[in-house]
């Protein structure tokens, strides 16, 4: 706290933004007047905070909290202190762990859930290494929810109606948003490398610096955060739906992941440039356990859109190098940099829980000592869709899976099961347009 302390002062803060990731990946917590979060210790938040749907309803089935909604402490995380670079006045962003009465982290809070699972690395002397690479939408702003989205007018003063991938001049169309996305970004200390366009109307790419699992994960959560403000500020929406469009492309948040020793050294090629077996290991866990895994790296009804009907989602759990048609793509590269890209994730995913069960599945594999299938050369989009279709089919994969819950954690993983569940009864519930058009007058 001290550290922190001395950094508010040295910069002449005036408010402080305490934030927790919800089990969504938004942003939760208190805003507190400098002096009284320097002054007074022990800020606390109810543990059901994470027991909350995204349109605000509670599971049917709340066993696994307490019905008391004990509160959690709030513990700051002083290596994630940073300006808010939009707010008037000077103030201050903190990301929190949560800890109950007798110290421990709380088990299903999603930075908890990612940190538990790098504990299991650390025993065995593994460190893994990620660089997450998050797509999203500009869009017109919408006020309707039964109106579909739209691409936002550029400089031109016409709306994108081309696929414009890699383009330069596409994304200058937006330069005024992502020259202060940038400024932003730069005052946070964000690690944002390269903007790209990418397939859709109005599509870009932010590709993040490697790093360790932890400091990217909250790097992401608060680049989304960073990234709607901005758009806003310039009358339009950026949004992180899996599938915001009809006919536009998904959008993802691809993970590239490696492994490396205390010293640096990368575990999984060898000096000879060939695959290391350990790196065969950690791709048929992900292999074994994606499909289980899928509730996280498509956590909402509108991801299976991106994925079943998505131009260039993966549908299977095949391997390749150099191979954008499988959903586990090994990327040209020499020994000290192997690694595997994890495509599933949609840019809808919470990144803690994304990152946390993406290593799971790789580490589970590495123990295990489970082989792949062998790898893909050709096109694999010609092959069978091999994942589930639905939240339902994926949520009953992971409650059903002991392993995922051995390593989340099974209050966690029954706890996001539960949770998961009444968002899917509640949009069920909804009657949706096509059915007015196509079932009201005919049926």
């Amino acid at each position: 706290m001290e550290r922190i302390g001395q950094w508010i002062t040295e910069n002449k803060i005036t408010e402080v933004e305490c934030l927790i990731p919800d089990i969504t990946g938004n942003a939760r917590g208190k805003i507190v007047p400098a002096s009284k979060y320097l002054r007074e210790q022990g800020l606390r938040l109810p543990e059901s905070i994470f027991f909350q749907t995204v349109t605000g309803d509670w599971p049917d089935d709340d066993s696994m909290v307490d019905p008391t909604e004990r509160d959690m402490h709030l513990e700051p995380d002083p290596d994630t202190i940073r300006f808010v670079p939009w707010t008037k006045e000077p103030t201050a962003q903190v990301i929190h762990d949560c800890y109950d009465n007798n110290g421990e982290l709380v088990d299903i809070a999603p930075r908890s859930v990612l940190r538990r699972v790098l504990n299991l690395y650390e025993q065995e002397g593994w460190f893994p290494v990620v660089a997450p690479e998050v797509e999203f939408f500009l869009v017109k702003k919408n006020l309707d929810w039964d109106y579909p989205l739209e691409p936002p007018i550029g400089r031109n003063g016409r709306p994108e109606t081309a696929r414009q991938s890699f383009s330069i001049d596409a994304v200058n169309e937006f330069d005024p948003i992502f020259e202060d996305m940038y400024d932003y970004c730069d005052a946070q200390e964000l690690d944002v490398d390269t903007l790209i366009h990418e397939s859709g109307a109005a599509q870009m790419e932010v590709n993040f610096i490697h790093g360790d699992a932890l400091s990217r994960a909250d790097q992401v959560f608060l680049f989304k955060r960073t990234m709607r403000e901005t758009a806003q500020r310039h009358d339009v929406y950026a949004t992180f739906m899996a599938k915001p469009m009809e006919k536009e492309p998904g959008s993802a948040m691809h993970i590239h992941q490696s492994l490396t020793d205390a010293s640096g050294l990368n575990l999984f090629g060898l000096p000879d440039g060939s695959n290391s077996p350990l790196f065969l290991n950690y791709i048929g866990g992900m292999q074994k356990y994606t499909p289980a895994g899928l509730a996280f790296f498509a956590p909402n009804v509108n991801s299976y859109r991106r994925l079943v009907f998505g131009d260039s989602a993966p549908t299977n759990v095949e391997w390749g190098l150099d191979n954008r048609t499988v959903g586990l793509r090994v990327p040209m590269s020499d020994p000290s940099a192997r690694r595997v890209e994890n495509r599933y994730a949609g840019s809808d995913v919470n990144p803690y829980l994304a990152m946390a069960v993406s290593l799971a599945c790789g580490y589970l594999g590495m123990k295990k000592g489970l082989k792949p299938t062998a790898m893909t050369t050709g096109d694999a989009t010609q092959d069978p869709y091999s994942l589930p279709r639905t939240v339902e089919e994926s949520l009953k994969l992971l409650e059903q899976s002991d392993d995922m819950r051995e390593i989340l954690g099974d209050r966690f993983v029954s706890a996001y099961v539960a949770l998961k569940r009444k968002e899917y009864q509640t949009f069920f519930q909804v009657i949706s347009s096509w059915e007015r058009e196509f079932l009201l007058l005919n049926v």
